[in-house]
C-alpha cells in the first residue's frame, strides 16, 4: 500500500513539473491587458478625416472606429493571387472602413446629418463628382456590396445599385460624368461558386525550361487548379454604367486589372487578365490584354499583349521588354500614353536613351507616335498646357530623380531639376493642378511659372513646409509662405490659386491638428474650419524634443526623445530607455546627416507607436536615425551594414546619457518589419542593450534571395553578403532576451511568420532568452483590438522586467 501511495504521489509529482514546463516552454494564454494608460491611448476615437470640395464650400467628416474585433478579423477570408477576400461578398478582406459621415457648410458653418445612409455603415471608395454636387461611396455588408451617392445639398444619401458590386479588382466605383457612375457588378451569386474537390485530380505542377525567371517572394499565391477555379470565379465581373439608377451593361465580363475612361467620355481603356494563370507572382502581374472599347463596350482596338512578370529580371531599374503604363493623356479628348524601354529593359546596356514615351491618338487606326525619350526609367508624366508637361524619370539603385519639361508643341524636352532622392532639402515639391474643360487634373502655368506645394519641407532647422513659385525660365524657386518656427502647418490643397487662398492642416506639440482656409494675398486672419479636441489628454505634460548627435564616423543623427510627464532629470536621474527605429539606405552621407521630422507635430499614437511606454516611466527616442550609407563609390550601402547599425546605436545611448536622461546599462530595442530585422541584428553583434523587441521581421535574408527592401543583388550574387546580414546566422549569439511578435497572417513580400518561428527556434535550441508571440489572423499591420491590447500587455512586461527592473 504505501509502495502504491510512493507511486501516486510521484506520478502527481511529475505531472506538476510538466505543465510547469509547458507553462514556461508554450504559454497558452488568454487575452491580456496593458495598464489602463496604455489601453485608453490605444483605444482614443481617432480624429476625423475631412474632404473639402474645390471651391471650400462644402466639407465631408468621415469618422472612424478605433479597432476591430478579433472576431471580424477571423471572418471567412480567401487567400489567392496576392489578394486576400471575403468569398461572401466579392470584396477585399481586411480593410479600412469609414463609420459615419457628416455635411458642413463652411461658408455658414452648419453642420449636417446626412440622411439615408446605411446602418452599421461601413464606408470606402469615396470620391466627389465634377461640379462637386455629388459624393459617391460603397457600403459593404456580410453578403454584398452598394453603392451610395449623396446628394451635398440635400444631406441625403441614397442607394443607386440594383445588383451587388464586385470589388475583387479593377477601379472599384466611380464617376463616369457628372451624374452617372461606373462599378463592376457580380455575374453570380456566391453560392454558386466552385466546390473544393475532397480528392484532387492529381498533384500540383510547375517547370521551367531554361529561361531565367527570378522575382522576389510573394504571399499568397495560387496554388492549385482549384485555386484558379475561385479566382477566375471570384475576380471575373460586369462593368456597368449607372445613370440615375439605371444600369447598363458595359462590353462583356471579364477580370479587370483597370478600367479608365478617356477625358471626352467616348472611350474606355481596359487592361483584362487572362489565363495562365501564374503561380508565383499577384493577379496584376498575370498576362493581360490592354484594350480600348467605345463607350458601349464595343472593341475598337487591342493596343497590347502582355505576359506575366514571372520573366521580369532582377535589378529595382530592370524592367521587362514590354510597353508598360497605359493611361490617358489628361489634356487631349482620347490620347493613350504609354512607355518603352529601348535597353531590352536592362539597365546595364550602355546607350543614351533607356526608354521612348509613345502616344496613340483616337480613332486609333494609326501606328503609335513617339514623343520623347528619357535617358533613365521613365516614371511619369503630369499634363499642363499646350507648351508644358512635366516629366519625371530616375533610377532607385542610384537615389537619382530628373524632372524635365517637355513641350508637345514642338516635342522638345529641356531639364528642369535632378536631385538625390534621399536628398529632401533639394526636393522643390509638386506642381499645383487644376481640372480642365475634360475634368482632369492638368499643371496651372502661370505667366511661365509654377506652383509648387511641399507638405513635408524638410529643412536644417527640421520640416518647414512651404508653397513656392517656380519660374520655368530660370529655373529657380521662390517661397511665397512658408510653416512658421513654433508650429507645424502645410498646405492640403489650393482652393483658388489665382488669389492665392489655401487649405491648410496646423498644429503643435500642445495643439490638436485642425484645418484652417488661408488667404496669402490678402493677409486675412485664417479661418478654422474645424475644431477638433484632443484624444489624447493623458499625454499632457509629456515632453518632446528632437534629440541630434553625431555617430563615430561624423554623420549627423536625430531622434525623437519623449520624456514622462513632470519629469526632472537632475531629481530622478536617468531613465530606462527604448529606442525604436527603422533602417534607411543612402548613396550619401550628407543626405543621410539630414534632419527629419519637426519637434513641432502634436503627439498622435497608433497601434505600433512606442511612445505608450512613455507613461510607464521610460524615456522614448523613437524615429531614431538608422542610416546604412554607401562609404564609397565602389560600395553599397549594405556592405558594412553591421558596423553601421553598431555606431548609430552607440551614438544614440550615449548622448542620452551623457544629458542625465537615460540609463546606459538599462536600454531595449525595438522595430517593427525591417526594424524587427535590425533589432535581432544588434542583439546578436552587440551588448549594448537588455532587451529587444522586434515585430513582424525578416531573419533569413536566403529566404528573399533575389533581393530585399533596397538590396538588388540576388543570394547568388551576394551569398556572404546574404548570411552577414542574417540574424538567423547568429543566433547562438543572441543571449539579450528577445520579444518576438508575428501576425500568423502575414501579407508581406519577405516577412513569411517562418521567419519568427524558426529565429524562435534556433535562440531556444542555443539556450538563449526569447518569447515568440503569434498573433491569430494579424497581417503585417495588426489591426484586431483584442490582439492589439495582447501585444501592448506583452512588451510591456517585457520591458518591465528585462530592462526596468533590471539588476533588481
Amino acid at each position: 500500500m504505501k509502495r502504491m501511495q510512493w507511486i501516486v504521489k510521484c506520478t502527481i509529482f511529475l505531472m506538476i513539473v510538466l505543465v510547469s514546463y509547458n507553462a514556461s516552454a508554450q504559454d497558452a494564454v488568454g487575452y491580456k491587458q496593458p495598464p489602463k494608460e496604455i489601453a485608453d491611448l490605444l483605444l482614443a476615437k481617432p480624429t476625423p478625416s475631412i474632404s473639402v470640395d474645390e471651391k471650400a464650400v462644402w466639407m465631408l467628416i468621415s469618422e472612424r472606429n478605433s479597432y476591430p474585433t478579433v472576431e471580424e478579423l477571423g471572418q471567412p477570408e480567401l487567400r489567392i493571387a496576392g489578394l486576400r477576400l471575403n468569398p461572401n461578398n466579392y470584396s477585399p478582406s481586411r480593410q479600412s472602413y469609414i463609420n459615419n459621415f457628416t455635411l458642413k457648410n463652411i461658408k455658414t458653418n452648419a453642420t449636417f446629418t446626412i440622411t439615408g445612409l446605411p446602418k452599421n455603415l461601413l464606408a470606402s471608395n469615396v470620391s466627389w463628382n465634377s461640379s462637386q454636387t455629388k459624393i459617391a461611396f460603397t457600403n459593404t455588408t456580410n453578403s454584398s456590396i452598394d453603392a451610395y451617392i449623396i446628394d451635398v445639398a440635400a444631406h441625403k444619401a441614397t442607394k443607386v445599385n440594383k445588383r451587388p458590386l464586385n470589388l475583387v479588382s479593377g477601379e472599384g466605383l466611380f464617376w463616369f460624368d457628372d451624374n452617372a457612375v461606373m462599378y463592376q457588378v457580380a455575374v453570380a451569386p456566391v453560392s454558386k461558386a466552385p466546390k473544393k474537390p475532397i480528392t484532387p485530380n492529381g498533384p500540383t505542377v510547375q517547370q521551367n525550361i531554361g529561361k531565367a525567371a527570378p522575382g522576389r517572394t510573394y504571399q499568397d499565391m495560387i496554388k492549385t487548379p482549384y485555386d484558379e477555379a475561385i479566382f477566375e470565379f471570384l475576380a471575373t465581373s460586369q462593368l456597368v454604367r449607372n445613370n440615375n439608377g439605371i444600369e447598363t451593361n458595359i462590353g462583356a465580363p471579364a477580370i479587370f486589372n483597370s478600367i479608365d475612361v478617356s477625358p471626352d467620355k467616348k472611350y474606355i481603356l481596359t487592361e483584362t487578365i487572362h489565363k495562365p494563370f501564374s503561380y508565383v507572382v499577384p493577379s496584376s502581374d498575370f498576362p493581360s490584354t490592354v484594350s480600348v472599347l467605345d463607350a458601349e463596350g464595343k472593341l475598337v482596338k487591342v493596343v497590347a499583349e502582355l505576359p506575366s512578370s514571372e520573366t521580369r529580371p532582377s535589378g529595382s531599374d530592370n524592367v521587362q521588354d514590354i510597353s508598360r503604363g497605359f493611361n490617358w493623356r489628361a489634356d487631349k479628348p482620347a490620347t493613350i500614353i504609354y512607355s518603352k524601354p529601348l535597353d531590352g529593359g536592362l539597365m546595364a546596356n550602355k546607350m543614351e536613351f533607356h526608354d521612348a514615351v509613345y502616344a496613340l491618338e483616337a480613332p486609333f487606326k494609326s501606328d503609335a507616335k513617339e514623343l520623347f525619350k528619357t535617358n533613365m526609367r521613365f516614371r511619369g508624366v503630369t499634363w499642363g498646357n499646350e507648351t508644358f508637361a512635366w516629366v519625371s524619370e530616375g533610377l532607385t539603385g542610384k537615389q537619382v530623380t530628373r524632372v524635365s519639361r517637355y513641350n508637345p508643341t514642338t516635342n522638345t524636352v529641356e531639364k528642369l531639376f535632378e536631385r538625390n532622392t534621399t536628398d529632401a532639402y533639394a526636393n522643390p515639391g509638386s506642381p499645383i493642378t487644376e481640372k480642365n474643360s475634360f475634368g482632369r487634373n492638368v499643371i496651372k502655368v502661370m505667366n511661365n511659372t509654377l506652383l509648387m506645394n511641399n507638405p513635408v519641407g524638410s529643412s536644417p532647422k527640421g520640416d518647414l513646409p512651404f508653397l513656392a513659385k517656380f519660374d520655368l525660365a530660370t529655373k529657380q524657386s521662390t517661397i511665397l509662405w512658408r510653416c512658421g518656427d513654433d508650429n507645424y502647418e502645410y498646405v492640403v490643397d489650393v482652393v483658388d490659386a489665382d488669389n492665392l487662398v489655401l487649405l491648410t492642416r496646423k498644429e503643435a506639440q500642445k495643439e490638436v491638428p485642425n484645418y484652417y482656409i488661408k488667404n496669402l494675398k490678402l493677409r486675412m486672419a485664417d479661418v478654422a474650419i474645424t475644431n477638433f479636441s484632443n484624444p489624447y489628454p493623458s499625454l499632457d505634460g509629456v515632453t518632446k524634443q528632437k534629440v541630434k548627435y553625431k555617430r563615430a564616423d561624423g554623420v549627423d543623427l536625430t531622434g525623437d526623445l519623449y520624456l514622462p510627464k513632470g519629469y526632472d532629470a537632475a531629481k530622478q536621474g536617468p531613465l530606462p530607455l527604448l529606442i525604436w527605429a527603422y533602417p534607411r539606405e543612402f548613396n550619401s552621407a550628407a543626405d543621410a546627416a539630414q534632419i527629419r521630422g519637426s519637434s513641432n507635430r502634436f503627439t498622435t499614437i497608433n497601434w505600433a507607436s512606442p511612445i505608450f511606454y512613455v507613461t510607464q516611466g521610460f524615456a522614448i527616442l523613437d524615429n531614431a536615425e538608422m542610416p546604412i550609407v554607401s562609404t564609397d563609390s565602389t560600395k553599397k550601402p549594405n556592405d558594412n551594414f553591421i558596423d553601421q547599425l553598431k555606431m548609430n546605436a552607440s551614438a544614440a545611448i550615449s548622448t542620452l546619457a551623457a544629458m542625465g536622461v537615460a540609463d546606459s546599462n538599462r536600454v531595449a530595442v525595438g522595430g517593427h518589419s525591417y526594424g524587427a530585422f535590425m533589432t535581432a541584428n544588434l542583439l546578436a553583434h552587440t551588448k549594448l542593450f537588455k532587451a529587444g523587441i522586434a515585430r513582424s521581421g525578416a531573419y533569413n535574408r536566403t529566404l528573399t534571395p533575389f533581393g530585399f527592401q533596397n538590396e538588388d543583388r540576388t543570394y547568388w550574387q551576394a551569398p556572404q553578403l546574404y548570411n552577414e546580414m542574417s540574424p538567423f546566422s547568429y543566433a547562438d549569439k543572441i543571449k539579450t532576451p528577445l520579444l518576438l511578435i508575428h501576425g500568423d497572417s502575414d501579407d508581406n513580400q519577405g516577412t513569411f511568420p517562418i521567419n519568427s518561428e524558426r529565429l524562435y527556434a534556433a535562440i531556444k535550441g542555443n539556450g538563449g532568452t526569447v518569447r515568440f508571440v503569434f498573433l491569430p489572423y494579424e497581417a503585417h499591420s495588426y489591426r484586431g483590438k483584442e490582439n492589439l491590447l495582447h501585444m501592448l500587455w506583452e512588451q510591456n512586461e517585457w520591458l518591465i522586467k528585462f530592462v526596468k527592473n533590471a539588476g533588481k
